[in-house]
């Protein structure tokens, strides 16, 4: 896989809310098929690389995050809409 390129600080924000609520989200991936799945945490590892943890049909699942195009939320009364996370990254 390619270097980690943090995502745009900017953006944490809503990815920290969907965890907060639970919310259910249509996650859109740069390479491969979206799919929905329940927020549930963010992990950072030891080097550095940040993840969005997500409960989906499959099981639980990691999803680096300079691999997501976008996340919208499906929940009634969500407090954001669609979020383009690609291309917002943090300059390094």
């Amino acid at each position: 896989m390619n270097a980690y390129r943090p995502l745009n600080c900017d953006l944490h924000d809503y990815l920290e809310i969907a965890c907060m609520h639970g919310y259910r989200l249509l996650i859109e991936r740069l390479e491969g098929p979206s799919f929905e799945a329940r927020a549930l945490t963010t992990r950072t590892t030891a080097s550095k690389e940040e993840f969005l943890v997500v409960q989906g049909e499959t099981g639980q699942q990691e999803l680096r995050l300079d691999r997501l195009l976008a996340i919208t939320p499906l929940n009634t009364g969500a407090s954001f809409g669609r979020i383009v996370l690609a291309d917002s990254y943090c300059a390094v």
